[in-house]
């Protein structure tokens, strides 16, 4: 499967209109965003736990990086509510349940090869970053040697702006805003490539975001085997 895999062109989906689509786990759901491959992809998705439903024990061998946007997601290290900023490295593992039920986004296959910096941070625990014009607070959320993570809240009927030299990618978690002539709601997801700088005004509620400033593909990228049959994306 190839799913916005055009990383030269602008990408925007809103995903809160797709239909959930079954994963091999009963009571696990996805909204696919951007895929390159079949069930084991390079992929970004929302994620959606029915309460009591789990994953058993996998590895990630590319790294898995998410978001929690509802309820609370468990493993074997513990219990990550809504808001907590989570990359497993590529190497790592674990067994993904909810109790609850709970809704994550989802990067898998997307980290440098020589990435392997655990990280957790959970809400509030962002470092303070300095303010733009039109931003209400700006949170750090893992910063590397080429990619800087950010949940931002941005004030209500304002323009704002950010640099994109590497590459964007965005998630509209609550709130709305307008960019090239398109209007974004929650769960909104867009990618732009490098070069591209992101305009946007914000709508009357204001808008709060998860944002990616990286390049859209990293050079040393972990490869993977796509399907039985030995097939590789890289």
């Amino acid at each position: 499967m190839l799913l916005n895999d055009d990383f030269a062109a602008r990408a925007l989906v809103h995903a809160a209109s797709l239909d959930w689509s079954p994963s091999p786990s009963i009571g696990v759901e996805r909204r696919m965003l951007f895929r390159i491959g079949e069930e084991k992809a390079r992929a970004t998705s929302i994620v959606r736990y029915a309460a009591g439903s789990h994953f058993a024990r996998h590895g990630h061998p590319g790294g898995e990086e998410f978001l929690v946007l509802e309820g609370v997601f468990q493993d074997e290290t513990g219990d990550f509510p809504a808001g907590t900023y989570v990359r497993n490295p590529p190497g790592t593992g674990h067994a993904p349940k909810s109790a609850e039920g709970c809704t994550i986004f989802v990067k898998l296959w997307q980290f440098r090869q020589d990435d392997r910096e655990p990280v957790t941070c959970r809400p509030g625990e962002g470092k303070l970053a300095a303010l733009r014009p039109g931003v209400l607070s700006s949170a750090l959320l893992f910063e590397g040697a080429d990619e800087r993570v950010m949940i931002e809240e941005w004030r209500a009927g304002a323009p704002v702006e950010i640099p994109n030299p590497e590459g964007l990618e965005l998630l509209l978690l609550a709130g709305s805003f307008e960019e090239s002539q398109d209007m974004l709601g929650p769960l909104s997801w867009m990618r732009l490539p490098p070069g591209q700088d992101f305009h946007a005004l914000t709508g009357p509620g204001g808008a709060r975001v998860w944002y990616k400033l990286a390049p859209l593909m990293h050079r040393k990228i972990c490869a993977f085997e796509d399907s039985p049959d030995g097939k590789k994306a890289v």
